[in-house]
């Protein structure tokens, strides 16, 4: 990162969404500080909301150029294009688009369908929603089936791109809710390579301490 230059990242160590931030910095090793916010803690969340008023991790704030910016995704863009390092994972042209792709792919139709299952073992009784949960686990099936098709070494074939760092949280999580052994073993290949990537294999290594608050108990 030129000299100077300050990014501060808002994120919690057991969240998905940072994970995938966390990866494409780690990958390319960004500079970066990390703010860990506890929306538990009222002074911590209240801070944060004066922030970013939805509330989601990660945000991040490059102080240099006096820019917030929200949303795993764009984050990892703008990083590409003021940040850029060794591994390009967004790339160009028609590729750009095919990245992507398969990142919407991942966070849609499997990280953020994850999150509804997985928001639903915290709700109340009474206050659950069955039929939505099997509706999420249905989705998370067939994006796993779609991906055992197609899977070869990394999501865009022999380079690792945005399109993996989102694929590492929604499938590591994904797992403990619809199992891929049962039936994905190319899937399950894939999210082994994944978990061995000095990147992804840190951000477990952090998060490890927290492991513990993840409400779904395998």
């Amino acid at each position: 990162m030129p000299s100077g230059n300050k990014l501060k990242l808002y994120y919690h160590p057991l969240s998905s969404f940072c994970w995938k931030t966390l990866i494409a910095l780690y990958e390319n090793g960004t500079g970066f500080e990390p703010v860990l916010v506890d929306l538990g803690d009222a002074k911590d969340r209240e801070n944060f909301l004066k922030l970013w008023p939805i509330g989601k991790f990660p945000v991040l704030v490059d102080e240099a150029r006096d820019w917030t910016i929200p949303e795993s995704t764009i984050i990892i863009e703008y990083l590409a294009q003021h940040y850029p390092g060794p591994v390009d994972l967004v790339g160009s042209g028609d590729r750009a688009r095919q990245i992507r792709m398969r990142d919407r792919f991942f966070d849609n139709y499997i990280h953020v369908q994850m999150q509804k299952i997985v928001s639903d073992t915290m709700r109340p009784e009474g206050g659950k929603d069955p039929v939505g949960v099997e509706q999420a686990k249905a989705q998370i099936r067939t994006a796993f089936g779609m991906i055992e098709g197609e899977i070869k070494h990394w999501a865009m074939g022999d380079s690792f791109t945005m399109a993996d760092c989102s694929a590492c949280p929604a499938l590591f999580y994904a797992d403990k809710l619809v199992k891929l052994k049962d039936g994905y073993p190319n899937t399950l290949a894939y999210l082994e390579r994944l978990e061995a990537r000095p990147s992804f294999a840190r951000v477990l290594k952090e998060a490890e301490p927290y492991f513990h608050m993840f409400p779904v108990k395998e």
